[in-house]
């Protein structure tokens, strides 16, 4: 039985890669047409992929966070329409 190969011997993905490829599982899963093994392993491959979106989503938020913390004029203020159509 050949070795199954595990994400740990894959290099890791970035945000895109990873969402492309969920994207794959989800259309090949919504088929219906994968034989049970197929279907188990694509779901956990499709966990896998979730689990490095979000890991990568929060590590962003939280350099964005750190970004404006340490930016002083970053404050946010809110859109004012009237203001941006009085100056023109």
């Amino acid at each position: 039985m050949a070795a199954r190969k595990t994400d740990k011997d894959s290099p890791p993905l970035d945000f895109e890669a990873a969402m492309r490829e969920l994207e794959s599982v989800v259309e090949r899963l919504e088929k219906g047409d994968l034989p049970l093994e197929e279907s188990l392993a694509a779901f956990e491959r499709g966990v896998a992929l979730t689990r490095t979106c979000q890991t990568a989503l929060k590590e962003a938020e939280h350099k964005v966070d750190i970004l404006m913390k340490k930016s002083s004029d970053a404050a946010a203020q809110e859109f004012d329409a009237s203001e941006d159509s009085a100056a023109e």
